[in-house]
């Protein structure tokens, strides 16, 4: 998170084992970090959605549905849960760390 308000971004974010650490080191400590109590208002209204863990919940999603909550339809994915294709299908930007594939998958949905 440090990196993404370093950019100026503002986080909205959800984890469900680590809200209450999270709570403990940043809540009331920064205006730029919004804790939200699951996935579903973790990406209403975000106009990218990054993933840094690969908890269950986070690998069954509707991709369709996801494309319609975020500003604009990117999924910037730590943790390669996804299969490039089916992103791409589902009219999502696309970009896997550390996987090159989805590079190209970045120029258009």
């Amino acid at each position: 998170m440090e990196a993404l308000w370093n950019a100026g971004a503002r986080v909205q974010a959800y984890d469900p084992e680590a809200m209450r650490e999270c709570r403990r080191l940043y809540d009331g400590e920064r205006d730029d970090l919004v804790l939200v109590a699951d996935r579903v208002q973790a990406v209403k209204g975000a106009d990218a959605l990054v993933i840094c863990t690969e908890w269950k919940e986070f690998r069954s999603v509707d991709f369709a549905w996801l494309k319609e909550q975020l500003a604009i339809p990117v999924v910037i994915d730590g943790r390669n849960l996804y299969e490039p294709a089916t992103l791409k299908q589902a009219g999502l930007l696309y970009y896997a760390v550390g996987r090159g594939d989805s590079l190209r998958l970045i120029d258009s949905p």
